[in-house]
């Protein structure tokens, strides 16, 4: 049990009916979840107020209620508190619950369209090589050490974050590294966290269902750097066009990195191969096994990272030469008729084209690139025949198939895609609804030395049709197909 006058430490309160000087059991901003001398935080959401939910909340146990308008009615005992915003609210409310964990130890941000899952999880592997206990808020897991957890969301919500922040402090974890995405930013879910360091990857098409705009989207972005405390440092590519941008307001260190442009930290690819890429990062070679430009802009994130933080340049260079592939990066398998198949998370234009580009920089010309990619559902809907202009653009064929439809018609999306190809690519696409159906499609058109590439759902494990998640992994899928194809 903690005060509530104590968790409502910097919230700013507009007016107050009732006494402050209660026990509180805990801060929920989900009426389902409501039990006895519970604080209840009503927000108003993209598509649900939780204002029309405060009297269920007594009815449950809630003893505090924080919200944006007082009730009408206003019930004996209960203690209302008004504030401007309820999402800020909940994120310093969630912080002083948990005694503020971030400010125990170095939580570093990353941010940006693409990269942001590979650099803060090969930030993880690079820490635990290098000796730390580690903690680790990803799209793709969580981890608090060794102990890994689900993930749901990219920036999980305020209540959460501090939860596993604070399990890593029970865990005595050494650093934490943590995916910050603009959904997150927007709704203030890092309101009430003490990063010690931000980092920015790119800016490329997406999340436009949600913010309209790409100046809004870019600004939203922007707000989490010049949040940052003077302590921190703002590490930021300006190999992008926005990374500077990112730095106008900032009163964190400022630092750059870059491959093209003159930067504080800067590196350039001498050698690339699928088994891996040969790089020279502030005039010192390391082998990596990670391919591709943006891969090694990544790298270059990671290792400027890690001086930031402390750590010795030899060592870090020793550990990137041993990091692996992030789980849906990259990943690839061979068949045993040679034929190669990677799985990448690519789901925006700019993923698609830098894994393609990479692709085709590697190859020699004379096997086919076979892409099979799709469109969410209930998501961007400008990006879908820019996604497919891409794959028909720098493939030898393009399949175009369902990825996560959600609520959407599935046919509706490719037919919003096909609108994208060009008339001289029209003839090497092929649409094909069913996604297990597309990448066996893709495995009997290859033939020795072609490479496939299964793009838009990475790590994922389900595929999501008419709000029903069913198993669906592309890794497994197209090893399924390699097994078939050689017992044929």
């Amino acid at each position: 049990m903690k005060n509530l006058k104590d968790i409502l430490y910097q919230v700013a309160i507009d007016q107050v009916f009732g006494s402050t000087d209660i026990q509180i059991n805990a801060v929920v901003f989900d009426s389902r979840k409501i039990e006895k001398n519970d604080v209840f935080i009503a927000q108003k959401g993209v598509s649900v107020d939780g204002h029309f939910y405060i009297e269920k909340a007594i009815s449950l146990g809630a003893v505090a209620i924080i919200c944006e308008d007082f009730p009408a009615d206003k019930k004996t005992g209960i203690t209302y508190i008004e504030v401007a915003d309820a999402n800020v609210a909940l994120a310093i409310m969630a912080s002083n619950f948990y005694e503020n964990p971030s400010k125990k130890m170095p939580l570093v941000g990353v941010t940006g369209t693409n990269g942001k899952t590979t650099i803060a999880s090969l930030l993880y592997q690079l820490f635990k090589k290098a000796g730390y206990k580690v903690g680790l808020l990803s799209t793709v897991k969580i981890l608090v050490d060794d102990v890994e957890f689900k993930a749901t969301h990219t920036t999980p919500d305020s209540v959460t974050i501090n939860s596993y922040l604070d399990k890593m402090i029970d865990a005595g974890v050494d650093y934490c590294f943590m995916e910050v995405s603009s959904h997150g930013i927007h709704q203030k879910r890092t309101e009430g966290l003490t990063f010690a360091g931000g980092i920015f990857t790119n800016l490329s098409h997406d999340h436009l269902d949600y913010h309209k705009t790409f100046s809004e989207y870019r600004d939203v972005k922007k707000v989490f750097f010049d949040s940052l405390p003077k302590s921190a440092f703002a590490l930021t590519n300006i190999d992008d066009k926005n990374g500077d941008f990112m730095l106008q307001n900032t009163k964190a260190k400022k630092v750059t990195y870059a491959l093209k442009t003159l930067a504080d930290y800067r590196a350039k690819i001498l050698e690339k191969q699928f088994s891996g890429t040969l790089l020279k990062i502030n005039e010192t070679e390391v082998w990596t096994k990670l391919i591709g430009q943006f891969n090694a802009s990544n790298l270059l994130a990671i290792f400027a990272t890690a001086e930031l933080l402390g750590l010795e340049k030899l060592e870090i260079l020793t550990i990137i030469s041993q990091l692996e592939n992030v789980s849906g990066r990259f990943e690839y398998v061979i068949s045993s008729d040679g034929v190669t198949a990677i799985v990448d998370y690519a789901h925006t234009p700019d993923a698609l084209k830098n894994v393609l580009e990479t692709i085709n920089d590697i190859r020699n010309g004379n096997e086919k690139l076979i892409t099979v990619v799709g469109c969410g559902g209930d998501r961007d809907v400008t990006k879908r025949p820019k996604m497919a202009h891409i794959a028909s653009q720098l493939s030898s064929q393009a399949i175009f198939t369902s990825d996560n439809p959600r609520t959407e018609n599935a046919q509706t999306i490719l037919d919003e895609m096909e609108v994208g190809v060009a008339a001289e690519n029209y003839k090497k696409t092929l649409s094909i609804l069913d996604r297990r159906q597309a990448i066996k499609t893709a495995c009997k058109f290859s033939e020795t030395g072609d490479i496939i590439l299964i793009a838009g759902k990475g790590h994922e494990n389900y595929q999501e049709i008419n709000g029903v998640r069913a198993h669906f992994d592309d890794l497994e899928e197209v090893k399924n197909c390699f097994n078939q194809l050689k017992n044929n």
